[in-house]
């Protein structure tokens, strides 16, 4: 049963799109403790811009914000062959890998460094190999929460509003539905993941900081996510070769018949 099973072209799609979708959610919570300046990328001096009485602010984002882009055509993807079902579950799938790694990540930072292993890397700016590790994977609870949160909330809304779209559009202009629901998602998730981490659980700012950090940073995911609106159609292209044009179009009112209320 299992051969045929993995013989199943639509189900070795999911594994593979689900596959892809968990390790870039994955590599955008890993990597994002480190903050990056947007404008010094393309070589522009660093923006100074005054919003909602908040002075001094720029394009400051972390570098989780890099993989997000395949993470939400991905979920356009899955959501146009496999519907809301089949994006809910690689959402919680997801989520609780993530949750692990953060478990197993704390477990690490709690087992007794080697002492050679402290300075080790000493000669190369890091004194101290713990600190340094516990730096880099220790994110706080806050920050933690207001992520995961923040990925359920958003991902669950982007494909309830791509199915909404998609019932007026049907399987005609795939861009409105696939870029309208990424905006909506985007800002749904800015929302959530700043003032979760940065006002409800800590008051590190104030609620107009939070909210100017949350327009600078969906001013970047907007522009993004119309930049990427070529490789949606790349990506569907991709799926209908694979599955063959019959297939592809029987597994898209399949997943819309099975979305409708």
């Amino acid at each position: 049963m299992i051969h045929s099973i993995l013989s199943d072209k639509a189900t070795r799609l999911f594994l593979v799109l689900g596959g892809f979708f968990a390790a870039n959610a994955l590599l955008a919570e890993m990597i994002g403790v480190k903050l990056f300046q947007l404008e010094s990328v393309f070589g522009f001096a660093k923006a100074d811009f005054t919003l909602l009485g908040q002075e001094h602010l720029n394009f400051v984002l972390s570098v989780g914000v890099l993989p997000w882009p395949i993470v939400f055509i991905l979920t356009d993807v899955v959501n146009d062959y496999y519907g809301v079902r089949g994006v809910r579950f690689i959402t919680l799938l997801t989520t609780a890998l993530i949750a692990f790694a953060f478990i197993v990540m704390w477990f690490a930072i709690g087992m007794p460094p080697a002492d050679f292993w402290l300075g080790m890397n000493s000669d190369k700016g890091v004194p101290d190999m713990q600190a340094a590790f516990a730096g880099i994977f220790g994110q706080g609870m806050n920050i933690i929460i207001g992520s995961l949160s923040a990925f359920v909330v958003g991902q669950l809304v982007d494909a309830f509003s791509f199915r909404a779209i998609k019932r007026f559009t049907g399987d005609k202009r795939i861009w409105l539905r696939a870029t309208g629901s990424t905006l909506i998602s985007q800002l749904i998730d800015s929302v959530v993941v700043t003032y979760m981490a940065f006002w409800i659980l800590r008051s590190d700012f104030t609620f107009a900081q939070c909210t100017a950090m949350v327009l600078t940073a969906y001013a970047y995911k907007f522009i993004v996510a119309l930049l990427s609106t070529p490789l949606v159609y790349l990506a569907h292209a991709g799926v209908e070769r694979y599955l063959g044009r019959e297939q592809a179009a029987a597994m898209r009112a399949a997943a819309l018949k099975s979305s409708e209320p």
